[in-house]
């Protein structure tokens, strides 16, 4: 059996904290099943973000009509765009694996991680097959892999997980897609904006449930004006014949006491491709994370304490396997705690606070904080204010669309932040600094000083007054 100090499975954010234990001089050993970089490198938000930007320029050149800009589009390389961007991820994922190749402080290990005993993994595949490896410290950061509903007839039909419409190179004419979350409106947007017919079914009443009502609503709208979309209706059969993809989808009514509406009538959708983006489940089937008694909740998520220590000693998680937020950008986060926490003097609680996530979509979509359906439920007093993009000077020249939303508490302390228009990605992070590194208060950012006539005026000027108490059943005003 081979002896570490440290040992990792899964090389995303995780590889992070390994870099640091080489670097301390202790022996490291690193499993991977697949390519080096894990999930936002290979399959995730590399990938799809380059590929949007191609899409958000082609959607650029389109609008050029409503500057009086005359301007065509007369090929689109398509098969070229998807190459180039999965080229450059493959060069990306190669560079890392002989980095650690050629490290004297790491040793690679290419295959699937099993337990099998106390802090013992055991390699199945590849040259290292049946390997046995033990360390002093061990860390699962194995991530996640798309889910595959229960659908009748789905087993016997070809379909696209995100995993490879990412690497799709041949551009669907019709494409169904199965989810209404943030992979279905990103890669929605991807392929409708390049021509391809884009057929939306969600369980939710909204796409983007997991965003602010007023954001989902919003999003929804501007979604149903670009595509066919069916929210509220489930997926419930599938069938495959001569090239075509048949969807039925029934009404379907969300909740703990909701299900299929079975007296309504079913939605039939034909299609070329199939794409189901429904969601995330963990990969700790396949580590069998029992033998080294680390416990997981009922979704199979890795369970962890505030210090992301599980219930084994010596053992760590990170990353999208603990379920917290499954955002590049969080793993990081929980990296930066791992790395203090496991060679540290004292352990410090990861610091959820002020979590940003994005949508990169059209309209983009990005929030931070409490959403307004949360803070009614939970009777929580609160104000609430919405600018419009159009009501800025910049916002008017881009003939944008879109609002800033912000909940505050009674004391002018900010709740949440809330955005659907063009750059929400970029607007998003004076509010996340202002809860994260100055007072939190609506202080922060109307005596800022923004610069006339930018974009981040939209957001100076939603947390600038008119504020309206949420709790008192007026809080849609403008």
């Amino acid at each position: 059996m081979d002896e570490f100090d440290f040992l990792v499975i899964g090389s995303g954010s995780g590889l992070d904290v390994a870099n640091v234990a080489a670097n301390q001089g202790q022996s490291v050993a690193v499993v991977e099943k697949g390519p080096l970089g894990g999930t936002c490198l290979n399959r995730g938000c590399i990938p799809s973000k380059l590929l949007l930007y191609h899409a958000d320029v082609l959607e650029t050149i389109e609008r050029a009509d409503e500057f009086h800009i005359d301007a065509d589009v007369n090929d689109v390389a398509f098969d070229e765009i998807v190459r180039d961007v999965n080229e450059e991820v493959e060069a990306d994922a190669e560079s890392i694996r002989r980095g650690l190749r050629s490290s004297s402080a790491h040793e690679l290990f290419e295959g699937e991680g099993r337990f099998v005993d106390e802090r013992t993994v055991e390699i199945s595949g590849g040259e290292d097959d049946g390997t046995r490896l033990r360390a002093d410290t061990v860390l699962i950061a194995a991530g996640t892999r798309p889910s595959v509903p229960d659908i009748d007839g789905l087993e016997e039909t070809n379909y696209l997980t995100s995993t490879q419409a990412l690497q799709l190179e041949s551009q669907p004419d019709h494409l169904i897609i199965v989810g209404g979350g943030y992979i279905a409106a990103e890669l929605g947007h991807f392929f409708g904006t390049f021509g391809t017919d884009v057929t939306i079914i969600g369980r939710r009443p909204t796409l983007l449930p997991e965003a602010d009502e007023e954001v989902a609503a919003a999003f929804t709208d501007r979604y149903a004006d670009r595509f066919i979309v069916h929210t509220g209706h489930a997926a419930t059969a599938v069938s495959e014949a001569n090239g075509a993809v048949t969807v039925e989808a029934r009404p379907y009514e969300y909740g703990p006491n909701g299900g299929i509406l079975e007296d309504e009538a079913p939605v039939t959708v034909s299609g070329d491709e199939l794409l189901i983006a429904a969601g995330r489940v963990p990969n700790t089937d396949t580590l069998n994370p029992k033998a080294t008694g680390v416990e997981t909740d009922t979704r199979g998520f890795i369970e962890t304490d505030e210090y992301l220590q599980t219930t084994a000693d010596g053992v760590w998680a990170l990353g999208d396997i603990v379920g917290e937020y499954l955002l590049k950008h969080s793993a990081n986060h929980e990296a930066r705690t791992a790395v203090r926490n496991i060679f540290g003097d004292e352990l410090q609680p990861v610091d959820y606070s002020a979590m940003p996530f994005a949508v990169f979509a059209s309209p983009e979509v990005a929030g931070v904080g409490a959403l307004e359906q949360d803070l009614r439920a939970a009777g929580h007093e609160y104000a609430t204010n919405t600018y419009r993009y159009e009501n800025t000077a910049r916002g008017d020249a881009m003939h944008a669309e879109g609002f800033v939303k912000v909940l505050i508490d009674l004391e002018g302390e900010i709740l949440g932040c809330h955005i659907i228009g063009p750059e929400a990605s970029s607007l998003i992070q004076e509010v996340v600094v202002a809860m994260k590194a100055g007072t939190g208060t609506v202080q922060d950012i109307r005596d800022a000083v923004h610069i006339h006539p930018a974009l981040p005026e939209v957001v100076q000027r939603a947390f600038s007054g008119g504020f309206t108490r949420g709790d008192d059943g007026d809080h849609h005003h403008r």
